[in-house]
């Protein structure tokens, strides 16, 4: 079932075409690669559907609603969380108080919450979850940190953290292996499917790491100059000639 449905998206810069005619799906509880060569138009879909950006023309609906209706800072209230390709996280801020920020969406309060009742009882059961996430990530003995101090890899982790504090039916992860280790890499494909199955969230995941892309996705959608060359399973994708000439090569359709 299609939980998230992309269709006929276009995007403009001036006389540039950033997306032209881009449609794909995203089935609920599913982990879909959505991968390209630079300037595909990859982060454009992303900024699209978190309403960063305004397409001339298409349609994005989630679980039925209308996203292109939506003001941005709606769109986490519907289910959709994200991380960024480069990382955006409160450098002043400690690692806690950045996923505490995460949570602004499930919080009831308001300007005047805090002359009412039970406002610290939601806020210690903010700080509880919080805390939780940490730990499920493996990050929960550095949570009095600096995120400025932290190493690149691991504020990747702590973006990933926050976005996952707003309970999101759908996570939008942009380039999550980027600044990591080959070590660390199996820990990151752990992680994603850990998110998948362990917390029912799906996954619309960019990446130019093909080996983690093909190793954890169901599904791939392809994008080349901004427009649809190929979907499918890895396999498929893999195999796909249009694809191998636009962007995997001969070397990695035969490893």
């Amino acid at each position: 079932m299609s939980q998230l449905s992309v269709r006929s998206l276009t995007m403009r810069f001036g006389g540039i075409t950033a997306l032209e005619d881009v449609s794909f799906d995203v089935r609920e509880g599913e982990i879909l690669g959505l991968i390209g060569p630079n300037g595909a138009g990859k982060t454009t879909v992303f900024n699209c559907i978190s309403r960063f950006y305004d397409p001339e023309g298409g349609a994005i609906t989630f679980d039925g609603v209308d996203v292109l209706r939506l003001p941005p800072h709606r769109v986490i209230n519907v289910g959709i969380a994200r991380t960024f390709q480069n990382v955006l996280l409160f450098k002043g801020m400690t690692v806690l108080e950045n996923v505490l920020a995460g949570q602004h969406s499930r919080a009831r309060r308001n300007p005047l919450s805090g002359l009412l009742p039970g406002t610290q009882r939601e806020e210690r059961e903010l700080g509880r979850s919080a805390l939780e996430i940490l730990d499920w990530l493996g990050l929960a003995d550095l949570r009095d940190l600096s995120a400025a101090g932290l190493p690149f890899g691991v504020q990747k982790q702590v973006e990933m953290a926050r976005a996952l504090a707003a309970n999101p039916k759908l996570i939008l992860l942009d380039e999550p292996a980027s600044g990591l280790t080959h070590e660390e890499l199996q820990g990151l494909a752990n992680r994603i499917r850990a998110i998948r199955h362990d917390l029912k969230v799906t996954v619309l995941l960019v990446e130019h790491n093909m080996d983690l892309v093909m190793s954890i996705s169901d599904r791939v959608c392809v994008l080349n100059f901004g427009s649809n060359i190929a979907q499918g399973t890895p396999e498929e994708v893999r195999t796909n000639p249009t694809v191998i000439e636009a962007y995997l090569g001969e070397s990695f359709a035969d490893g």
